[in-house]
């Protein structure tokens, strides 16, 4: 696999430098900013605006116990029976034990959450056994928070913020220390170099790598892949979590209809207008890989409508509009039908593999939030544990990281030169070359991995996607564009998935193989690790000590 996706010279890059670069706004990335600008010069990086991310799109809320009749073992006990067996029990105590004081302070950076009868509104999502979701303008929650850091980040004096910044790959020296970054400036089409003492990848999810997805078109696994050729071993890839319920309407996107809908009444119903979640355990506030499956083999039969009804037209008004008026858009009015709903690829439960403080294989190199990997979400992510994780462990980065600021910056003369095994292409960085070309690879991929390497998997569907993946990053060699930058990393990541898939003979939390249906805690209690280098699959003890 190659180091670099374009055959840079450290001649035609011009050089920035700072304490600490973020890559990525949602959530982590903002966040850990600005805990990490107390002392500390803070650029951050990203790939479109400021607030294009995974975070703007979120609707459900954050979990967190606060409620007088909750408590942190509680939500403990719920995050590890949601994870299959597989969540890292330290990783998951540090989440609910610091998510409280976390929210207060996200609360205290200007965030604003519903609030009922002077206190805060609280709701209820699948696998919690309490209600413990706080949630802002009904089901905006991840506006309001992307507003809030946005708000807070342009007050700070130490962070400056560049947008329109792709990153292409990772830097480092002679001794594989992580340095910077290589960025395109995508206003200008030049080559940036952003050094620093620390790097925090917070780029946010893969969705992207599927054809059905609910992720905005910027979740391309970019910061996985660009740690992944640099040699940051990547965990638990083929746990992905498909959203039970995104719209299933002709020409429209797969707009996620929050679990929330579900925690207030909603039901799920076939076309025969039964409820088919009805015998089974918590119905349809099961944890979200079963409602999935379950939807998926109901498909069979005929479309699947999740019925807004029971909920009762005042709240559904008060609780979900912004949910009501875009299906209303597309025809459906929820207060007087049901709506047809589909799963689709929604969160990555795998990712870079870090440490509790976000410390990677890499020297200098963090993750956070939903591209990294600490064990805190098992097989399976239980509802609204996200944006808790971008907080809690940017938080940590941001305490780890401070207590190193007294090293020097890294300058241009560390940098270890690339070696330039690629032809440049004649057309220069920024302009498409074989652009249908590379776009009809994607959309291959897209598909390949969404009947092959999806909600059901076989031996024979994973294998033959291994192989075609393979095949197609011969198709690769010359790449001048962030569509195609982009590609590569899709590639990229959808290799990482459907090998780690390949390899676990069983079924577990998001992973569902139809030939090995059982989950086998004796032979597959435990983390899938992958490196560049090796072509197995190795697999490590879930419970781990920093």
């Amino acid at each position: 696999m190659r180091r670099y996706l374009y055959p840079w010279t450290k001649s035609e890059v011009k050089v920035f430098d700072s304490d600490v670069l973020v890559l990525g706004s949602g959530i982590a990335g903002l966040y850990t900013a600005i805990k990490s600008s107390e002392g500390c010069k803070v650029t951050i990086l990203t790939k479109k605006t400021i607030e294009e991310s995974n975070t703007e799109h979120a609707q459900g809320g954050i979990a967190a116990a606060i409620d007088e009749a909750d408590s942190p073992a509680l939500h403990l006990q719920d995050t590890l029976r949601a994870g299959a067996g597989l969540s890292d029990p330290l990783s998951v105590k540090i989440l609910v034990e610091d998510g409280p004081n976390c929210v207060e302070e996200l609360m205290g950076m200007g965030a604003q959450f519903d609030y009922h009868n002077g206190v805060l509104a609280l709701t209820r999502e699948g696998a919690h056994s309490q209600r413990r979701i706080l949630h802002a303008l009904g089901d905006a929650t991840g506006w309001e928070v992307e507003r809030a850091l946005v708000a807070k980040v342009k007050a700070c004096p130490n962070v400056s913020t560049l947008e329109e910044r792709f990153v292409v790959d990772l830097l480092e020296n002679d001794k594989g220390e992580i340095l910077g970054a290589l960025v395109l400036n995508a206003q200008t089409g030049d080559f940036e170099g952003h050094l620093a003492k620390a790097v925090i990848l917070a780029t946010g999810g893969l969705g992207q790598v599927y054809c059905f997805t609910t992720n905005p078109g910027v979740a391309t696994g970019d910061g996985m892949a660009v740690a992944w050729r640099a040699g940051a071993e990547l965990m638990d890839m083929e746990f992905v979590q498909f959203h039970p319920t995104a719209l299933l309407i002709p020409n429209a996107p797969r707009f996620l209809i929050s679990e929330a809908v579900r925690g207030e009444g909603a039901h799920l119903i076939n076309s025969a207008g039964i409820r088919f979640m009805e015998d089974m355990p918590d119905k349809e506030l099961a944890p979200r890989d079963i409602v999935a499956r379950a939807i998926w083999l109901e498909m069979n039969q005929g479309p699947v409508f999740l019925d807004f009804r029971p909920i009762g037209e005042k709240r559904i008004l008060e609780r979900f509009p912004t949910i009501y008026q875009t299906c209303l858009k597309f025809g459906v009015d929820v207060l007087t039908m049901p709506l047809p709903v589909a799963p689709a690829a929604h969160y990555m439960m795998g990712g870079i593999a870090t440490n509790t403080y976000g410390e990677t294989s890499l020297p200098h190199l963090y993750a956070a939030g939903e591209c990294a990997c600490n064990g805190v979400h098992g097989a399976n992510r239980l509802a609204s544990n996200s944006l808790l994780d971008g907080l809690v462990f940017g938080a940590r980065i941001a305490e780890k990281i401070k207590a190193r600021v007294q090293s020097k910056r890294p300058t241009w003369e560390e940098v270890r030169s690339p070696e330039l095994s690629l032809n440049r292409t004649e057309t220069g960085i920024g302009e498409a070359v074989k652009q249908s070309d590379k776009q009809d690879l994607r959309t291959r991929i897209q598909d390949l991995m969404w009947n092959r390497v999806g909600i059901l998997r076989n031996e024979t569907g994973l294998r033959e996607a291994t192989e075609l993946l393979l095949d197609w990053d011969r198709e690769l060699l010359s790449i001048s564009s962030v569509n195609e930058f982009e590609t590569a990393n899709i590639l990229a990541v959808g290799s990482a998935i459907a090998k780690a898939a390949l390899d676990r003979k069983e079924s577990r939390g998001g992973h569902f193989r139809s030939d090995y249906p059982s989950r086998l805690d004796e032979s597959w209690q435990k983390h899938s690790l992958q490196h560049k280098e090796e072509n197995d699959v190795l697999y490590v003890p879930v419970s781990r000590v920093d």
